[in-house]
C-alpha cells in the first residue's frame, strides 16, 4: 500500500499546475468524506481521489489511459486503477465497485463546488447553503465546463439523492479546508 505522501509526490512529478493540484486535493477530500460515510478505508479512498488525474496535465488527449499506465508501473492496486479508468466515460469501463462509483460521482461535483467557492465574495467555505449551490447548478452560464447531467447521473449511479450527495461533498471539503489551513494550504 502506498502512503499519501508517496502518492502526492507521484502526482506532483506529473502535475505542475496549481489548479490541477487543488482539484486533486478537493477530490481527495470528497473521497475521504465518502469513505467515512460508507465506513471504508479513508486513506485508500483519499489516495484514489488524489491520484485520479495524474496524467491530465501532460497527456490530456490520452487521459486517463496514460494515468492507468503510470499507476500500473508504480504498483498501485487494481481496484484503484479500475476506479481511475472508470472515472472517464470515454473508457467505457464499468464502475463495479463502490470506490469507482464514488470517484465518478465526486470528481465533477468537487470542481463545481470549488468554482462556487471562488465566486463567493469572501471565497470562504463558511455558511455554504445547499439552496445556493443548487441555484448555481441551474445557471448554465456558471462553470460551463461542468457537466450537470453527469453530476445527476453519477449521484443516481452511486445510489445517493442529489441533495445528500452535494452536502456530503460540501462537508468533506469544509473539513479538509480546515485541516489544510492549519498547514498554510488551501483547496482554493
Amino acid at each position: 500500500m502506498f502512503t499519501r505522501e508517496e502518492t502526492y509526490n507521484l502526482l506532483k512529478k506529473y502535475t505542475k499546475s496549481q489548479s490541477l493540484i487543488k482539484h486533486a486535493l478537493a477530490v481527495e477530500a470528497a473521497m475521504r468524506g465518502y469513505a467515512k460515510k460508507f465506513n471504508e478505508d479513508v486513506e485508500f479512498w483519499g489516495i484514489t481521489g488524489l491520484i485520479h488525474d495524474v496524467d491530465y496535465e501532460l497527456y490530456p488527449e490520452k487521459h486517463p489511459y496514460e494515468g492507468v499506465k503510470i499507476l500500473k508501473e508504480s504498483g498501485y492496486p487494481e481496484e484503484l486503477i479500475d476506479a481511475v479508468k472508470g472515472h472517464a466515460d470515454l473508457t467505457n469501463t464499468p464502475r463495479q465497485t463502490l470506490l469507482a462509483k464514488t470517484l465518478y460521482a465526486v470528481d465533477e461535483l468537487s470542481s463545481f463546488i470549488i468554482a462556487y467557492i471562488l465566486v463567493r465574495p469572501n471565497k470562504s467555505f463558511e455558511g455554504i447553503k445547499l439552496k445556493s449551490i443548487k441555484k448555481k447548478l441551474k445557471d448554465k452560464a456558471f462553470a460551463r465546463a461542468v457537466d450537470r447531467d453527469l453530476i445527476n447521473r453519477a449521484a443516481e449511479e452511486l445510489g445517493v439523492e442529489l441533495d445528500e450527495h452535494i452536502m456530503t461533498v460540501v462537508e468533506a471539503l469544509v473539513e479538509r479546508e480546515k485541516e489544510l489551513n492549519q498547514i498554510a494550504e488551501s483547496l482554493v
